[in-house]
């Protein structure tokens, strides 16, 4: 039996997903741009916030929707493998207990809480099934799959030719069992802070960007006006209220936490850790650039 791929619905999902990123990222470059027009105040600080809860959760929609993009049910003769994300789950043939719809339960599913279409994730305790884990992006159709004391919730795009085709393996059997794999995204984590080059761009850069935010924070309120751009001779441009500044430690610790996300996707696969460290690495030269450019900006004669 040849390996065979089943892909979740991606569309709806995607759509919902960089829709909302786009609204939350304008809605925070609008909030950041107003409060450099405003002194420090209770404008300034509705602006801020407005702009800080903007762009909260985006780091979380972007990796649902990269989750999204990259799932997928792999079936072969020998295993069944969830992929969602940093989250992979590995199941024996085998170890299959039982695949239905949530229709065929005396009660209803719960569903998880905080969920969007393309991103129906997380766990919940279901009457006569125990825990269930959602690794799915639409609500329907859904199929339950069951292995010993845990139940999966998955969204096949085809949920009919998945239960054929994972009903076949179970009736051939396993020619050489699988092991059983769980990886989830904190297990990453902690693998990744077991390197101690990993540990320390982690910690120089939170600490640069720290620290970065709270040079600015206590420089605002002795600075008057500074230049934020240059023109095209070289020259600083108008200057602009000192508020302005706190964009720089910003966007540093917005680009900081994208690259370290983005290294740990490389760090999962053991042929990309190189990879990895040197996104981090990046990410901690990108924030020195930073506070070497606000030192530049506050040294520069209006």
């Amino acid at each position: 039996m040849n390996a065979t791929e089943f892909l979740p619905p991606r569309r709806r999902g995607a759509a919902i997903h960089i829709a909302l990123i786009a609204a939350l990222t304008g809605i925070a470059a609008l909030g950041a741009w107003l409060a450099t027009r405003e002194p420090i105040g209770l404008r300034f600080t509705l602006y801020v916030l407005l702009a800080a809860l903007a762009f909260f959760p985006l780091p979380l929609l972007a990796y649902r929707l990269w989750a999204l993009m990259r799932a997928s049910y792999r079936l072969d003769r020998d295993s069944l493998t969830l992929t969602w994300g940093l989250r992979v789950e590995r199941i024996p043939v085998a170890e299959v207990e039982w695949v239905r719809p949530p229709a065929a339960l005396p009660l209803p599913l719960p569903l998880p809480s905080l969920r969007l279409p393309g991103s129906i994730l997380g766990s919940r305790r279901a009457p006569d099934l125990g825990p269930v884990e959602f690794l799915a992006s639409e609500s329907a159709p859904l199929l339950l799959v069951a292995v010993r004391e845990r139940v999966f919730a998955i969204s096949p795009s085809d949920p009919q030719t998945f239960v054929q085709t994972i009903q076949r393996a179970i009736e051939m059997g396993s020619l050489a069992p699988a092991a059983a794999q769980s990886v989830y995204p904190a297990f990453i984590v902690g693998e990744a802070w077991q390197s101690r080059l990993a540990r320390y761009l982690w910690l120089a850069g939170l600490f640069v960007n720290i620290g970065l935010l709270a040079w600015v924070s206590l420089m605002i309120p002795s600075l008057g006006r500074v230049p934020l751009g240059f023109l095209a001779s070289g020259a600083p441009g108008d200057p602009v209220p000192a508020v302005g500044l706190i964009l720089l430690p910003v966007i540093s610790i917005a680009l900081y936490a994208l690259g370290w996300l983005a290294g740990l996707v490389f760090y999962r696969q053991p042929g990309q850790r190189l990879l990895a460290h040197i996104v981090w690495a990046s990410s901690l030269l990108m924030s020195v650039l930073f506070l070497v450019a606000v030192l530049f900006i506050v040294t520069t004669p209006v």
